[in-house]
């Protein structure tokens, strides 16, 4: 969302937009990934964005890692413990077409081979170790190894940064199917729709207990009804048009966020943000990485899916969109009011069949779905995944499930 809103900041050709560029990107901390060498690294950082930039050349993979670290926080979050953990774990790829992207959230109690790395790691671990033992280059190279893709851009934000974000939007609207009410993040809603917006966002995106089963692939699939609402809040035209809220949000996020070198550079950032600008909101697809209980982990750890992971990031590999069998998971259920939408389904209708055409006594069902097996395309061109994994597209509008 920082990208969205850079693009419209950075690409304006008035005088303020240009002062709010140099703001935002002044704003920004850096740190280099395994992957980074010294010439790209040199380049980035001297890149200026020229007057009119295009959006990048093919697709795009970058890791988002949300601390819960509270150094530099506040006292309004707890005491810091002395370490940071990255509790949320998302990659998002863009299409080589840019028509479509997948964010792939892995749980941060997924049980992973944490590599060797720069400043640690080399150990079976949780996944959310990864960034306390070697940073945020660590967790780019865990999950470059667990999903055989080369992540060549991170981001690593804090609590501030969410409350800022959420401000910065004017709220965020979350439906709520049954109360929700967890005394550890302090977060209360009653059934219903809330507009979210600064401690309430923070606390809502980060309560486990109080969704689904309790547990944090629960509050994965409560996370994306959040993540998808807001992607339709910024791509609404009030937002799009509204040049305070988009400064107000790039500012916000740049501020509170760690950027790998060569995704710190402006340009950079205008080109990616570019590639998103005109995405079908159907085509954006959030997913959870597969899991399942097992006795070599620890209790209450999860063991990786592989099978189904298999097929997830075949489809990644191989730049095609992916479809869940149904939106929800653990903690979200489709809106019993949400308007219809076009979203890439696992199953296809086909078109209806000729009323003048004779009947033919062995046909099927001409108007039954169409069923697609996992790892298969459907009619919508999206690789169809297992019932495994669970999520939804930013088309779909879901509610959260309370655990009161």
């Amino acid at each position: 969302m920082l990208l969205a809103s850079l693009a419209v900041v950075l690409v304006s050709g008035v005088s303020i937009a240009a002062y709010a560029a140099w703001d935002v990107t002044s704003s920004i901390t850096t740190v280099t990934l395994a992957s980074d060498d010294e010439a790209a690294v040199a380049q980035a950082a001297g890149a200026a964005p020229p007057p009119e930039i295009s959006a990048i050349d093919g697709g795009v993979n970058l890791l988002l890692v949300g601390s819960d670290s509270r150094a530099g926080q506040g006292d309004a979050y707890g005491d810091d413990e002395g370490g940071a953990l990255n509790d949320v774990t998302m990659l998002l790829h863009i299409g080589q077409d840019h028509s479509s992207a997948t964010v792939v959230s892995f749980p941060r109690d997924l049980v992973v081979d944490i590599p060797d790395c720069p400043d640690g790691g080399g150990y079976t671990a949780p996944i959310n170790e990864s960034l306390s033992q070697g940073g945020l280059a660590c967790t780019v190279l865990t999950v470059e190894s667990l999903s055989g893709l080369s992540i060549p851009f991170a981001a690593e934000i804090q609590f501030n940064g969410v409350i800022e974000m959420s401000n910065a939007v004017g709220g965020v609207p979350v439906c709520v199917t049954d109360p929700i009410d967890d005394e550890y993040t302090g977060i209360h809603m009653a059934t219903g729709t809330h507009v979210l917006s600064g401690a309430d966002a923070l606390g809502f995106l980060r309560t486990r207990h109080g969704v689904g089963d309790g547990s944090d692939i629960g509050r994965i699939s409560s996370q994306q009804v959040f993540l998808s609402s807001l992607v339709r809040t910024i791509k609404s035209d009030s937002t799009l048009t509204d040049f305070g809220k988009l400064y107000g949000l790039a500012k916000a996020a740049a501020s509170n966020m760690t950027l790998s070198q060569r995704l710190a550079s402006p340009d950079t950032m205008v080109s990616i943000a570019l590639s998103l600008k005109g995405m079908d909101l159907s085509k954006v697809t959030f997913v959870a990485y597969p899991s399942y209980s097992a006795s070599w982990v620890p209790a209450g750890k999860v063991a990786p899916d592989t099978e189904s992971a298999d097929i997830l990031f075949a489809a990644i590999q191989a730049d095609q969109p992916v479809a869940v069998a149904a939106p929800g998971g653990i903690a979200s259920v489709v809106d019993p009011n949400a308007p219809v939408t076009s979203s890439p389904s696992a199953t296809a209708t086909p078109a209806p069949a000729d009323p003048s055409a004779p009947a033919d006594p062995t046909a099927t069902d001409a108007a039954a779905p169409v069923e697609v097996a996992p790892g298969e395309v459907n009619a919508a061109g999206a690789t169809v995944l297992p019932s495994t994994v669970k999520g939804q597209t930013a088309a779909d509008y879901t509610c959260s499930v309370g655990n009161d």
